[in-house]
């Protein structure tokens, strides 16, 4: 198994450099490929910030990527469900964030947006410190 770095998935999701998107493809088709939780994180700001992708059309090309039978995460349950927050308006990070606690009682944060969208949207709820 390989692990790729975040400008590798970008250049597969983005195709905006053909020969890098060639390359990338080529491991993508030839490899059983390891994608860490920081690179999806990485991927996700720099589509929405570098390429002025919707929160839908990130989602959208995540789970198309994270589908791929020899695309591995560390946590595929976990990602899935920070997606499915992601695309009912909870920021990505904090989406993550939240999904990554699922085995605790509460998350405590101090950060009135995330509180309020992510509230009773999951079984670790997100409120106020």
């Amino acid at each position: 198994m390989i692990a790729v770095d975040t400008n590798i998935v970008i250049r597969l999701l983005t195709r905006d450099d053909a020969s890098q998107y060639k390359r990338a493809l080529a491991l993508f088709q030839t490899e059983d490929v390891f994608i860490a939780d920081t690179v999806v994180l990485e991927s996700e700001w720099v589509l929405r910030y570098a390429y002025d992708f919707s929160a839908e059309k990130i989602c959208g090309a995540l789970l198309k990527l994270f589908g791929l039978k020899n695309v591995h995460l560390t946590s595929p349950q976990a990602m899935a469900q920070a997606i499915d927050q992601h695309r009912k308006g909870l920021d990505f990070a904090d989406a993550i964030h939240l999904s990554k606690c699922q085995s605790c009682d509460t998350l405590y944060t101090f950060d009135k947006t995330f509180a309020a969208k992510a509230g009773n949207n999951a079984n670790c709820p997100a409120v106020l410190a």
